[in-house]
């Protein structure tokens, strides 16, 4: 029916040589019904034109379009916060394996340290029974203390900033008083 020639190339050692393999769908057929290329009915050009069309939509099909747009408000939205989430969430992990990895390479002496600070933070809370507001206040402010004992010059360092940061907001608060006693008592 068909005729087709291959050429085999061998191992680099029989590169030089060819050899012609025929093949047919018989091997008494003559040679005289062979199909050329363009014959054949792959590359053949469809006789009639082609036209898409839009099968109509399923009930199942519906249902699930009808779902995404009602959820399509909620998923924006969880998409936008994700995005805003990340970094943050991406930083808190790397301070995680940060400080993971300083606590498996710990200075010498670091973890009495460590102890002394935690058991003063535990006698803050023992001796602020009763007190919710000493609660709140003691025991930081013992383990501050514990903790300056031991790092003086990074306590230093915490108190001049704390202590700007605490005359800025005694600050505003003084000028909203006073623009608050000006609205209302300066008019009497």
């Amino acid at each position: 029916m068909f005729k087709v020639i291959h050429r085999y190339v061998g191992p680099a050692s029989l590169s030089l040589l060819t050899f012609k393999v025929y093949a047919s769908s018989k091997k008494d057929s003559p040679h005289k019904d062979t199909v050329k290329v363009n014959e054949l009915s792959l590359y053949s050009v469809p006789e009639h034109q082609s036209k898409y069309v839009e099968e109509p939509r399923t009930q199942l099909e519906e249902s699930i379009s009808h779902l995404r747009h009602y959820c399509e408000p909620y998923t924006s939205w969880c998409q936008e916060k994700y995005s805003q989430n990340k970094p943050k969430i991406q930083s808190l992990v790397q301070w995680g394996l940060d400080s993971y990895e300083y606590l498996q390479n710990a200075p010498p002496g670091f973890f009495p340290r460590l102890g002394v600070i935690g058991f003063a933070g535990v006698v803050g809370l023992v001796l602020a029974r009763g007190s919710k507001i000493k609660k709140l206040v003691y025991p930081p402010g013992f383990m501050g203390f514990a903790a300056s004992l031991y790092y003086p010059q990074q306590a230093i360092v915490f108190v001049q900033v704390s202590g700007e940061k605490l005359y800025d907001w005694g600050l505003r608060g003084y000028i909203v008083v006073e623009d608050l006693w000006k609205e209302n008592f300066q008019k009497l």
